[in-house]
């Protein structure tokens, strides 16, 4: 059997990404893929806990439009969305239009791992509806038959939104932090500008004129010693977007999907079209038709253009730990990790290499 080398691809988003900006992307996507491969190089290193790391990271650099730094939406708020998954039991955590969480891919873990229909602190168990809600349910149970063991991959609950989300993080005890630390001057800048701009879908994420709206979606995708995959994506959406908008970054299938049987895939892009053609999954689709990772990404994005005029970014791993990207924007930022060579890019046909200091 073939010995799988731990590897890390990440990305901080598909689209027209200004000039002043490409530095600042560059090194935090090289920060990102340092960050979670810091995690994998462990002998108990995970992918799972490898593409968190990453994407925390990614999360924490105002350069990057997911946690500090995100975009407005039509209201000047933040509203952020985020998944998790494993390939191994294809467990996910998924969160949406939550507020006031700088680590919006941590609390999806959490959702992924924690949340639970019985453990919701704003209903009381002693309520005399939740214990006849409970009697109903275990008459139905024993009706039906369906006393069986639940296996351990089963989940009570994979997405939460809004308040409900909200309120979760409060009983993880995850701390809350003000509108004010998420928001950075070019957001409201870009929100101020925004009105400006009437735009197709594909000038949306190709016009220079309106890069500095910021489109970029971030994401990781990651393999282990181990075999087991891992994905995620985390977003602030577009600048201007609706309150209570939701694109396609926490949905399973469409921005991200991953499965130890096939591999691991983050999307980026214009979320209303990467939702359509489901890109994630169709990614790996085409991967289990055998086509390579990176013919897999192009022809994912190639089918999304032309079924649905969308444009946008893709990168995925196989269960072989071969990497692949392909973007239809001007620029995507992208990063990748493995036996200790660090390789990235930003354009097209960019794919630069470096050994990581001390190797």
């Amino acid at each position: 059997m073939t010995e799988i080398k731990p590897t890390i691809l990440i990305h901080g988003g598909a689209w027209a990404i200004p000039d002043h900006l490409v530095k600042d992307s560059v090194d935090g996507a090289k920060d990102a893929a340092k960050a979670g491969y810091t995690v994998l190089r462990k002998e108990t290193g995970s992918a799972l806990d490898a593409v968190e790391a990453a994407v925390c990271c990614l999360e924490d650099n105002p350069a990057f439009d997911a946690g500090t730094g995100a975009v407005l939406n039509q209201a000047g708020e933040v509203e952020l969305d985020a998944i998790i998954m494993e390939g191994k039991e294809l467990r996910t955590g998924c969160v949406a239009c939550v507020q006031n969480i700088k680590h919006p891919v941590n609390l999806a873990r959490h959702v992924m791992e924690k949340v639970s229909f019985s453990s919701q602190p704003w209903i009381s168990q002693d309520d005399p509806a939740f214990i006849t809600l409970r009697g109903e349910y275990q008459r139905l149970r024993l009706k039906h038959h369906f006393m069986r063991p639940r296996p351990s991959s089963r989940q009570d609950h994979v997405m939460l939104v809004g308040q409900g989300a909200n309120l979760f993080a409060k009983e993880m005890g995850i701390q809350e932090v003000p509108t004010s630390e998420l928001v950075t001057p070019e957001a409201v800048r870009y929100w101020e500008e925004y009105s400006k701009y009437k735009v197709a879908v594909k000038d949306l994420f190709n016009n220079k004129i309106i890069a500095n709206e910021g489109h970029d979606t971030v994401g990781a995708v990651a393999i282990d010693r181990h075999g087991n995959v891992a994905c995620a994506t985390s977003t602030g959406g577009i600048t201007g977007k609706r309150v209570g908008r939701v694109g396609d970054s926490p949905i399973i299938g469409s921005g991200a999907y991953c499965d130890n049987n096939i591999g691991a895939v983050s999307t980026t892009g214009h979320g209303e079209s990467i939702m359509k053609v489901m890109l994630a999954r169709l990614v790996l689709q085409y991967i289990e038709q055998g086509l390579s990772t990176q013919n897999a990404a192009e022809k994912a994005l190639q089918f999304m253009e032309k079924r649905v005029g969308g444009a946008g970014g893709v990168i995925a791993v196989n269960k072989e730990g071969e990497i692949g990207k392909h973007l239809t924007t001007e620029r995507m930022v992208w990063a990748a990790l493995r036996e200790d060579q660090l390789t990235y890019g930003i354009e097209p046909k960019d794919n630069f290499s470096e050994m990581l200091s001390g190797s």
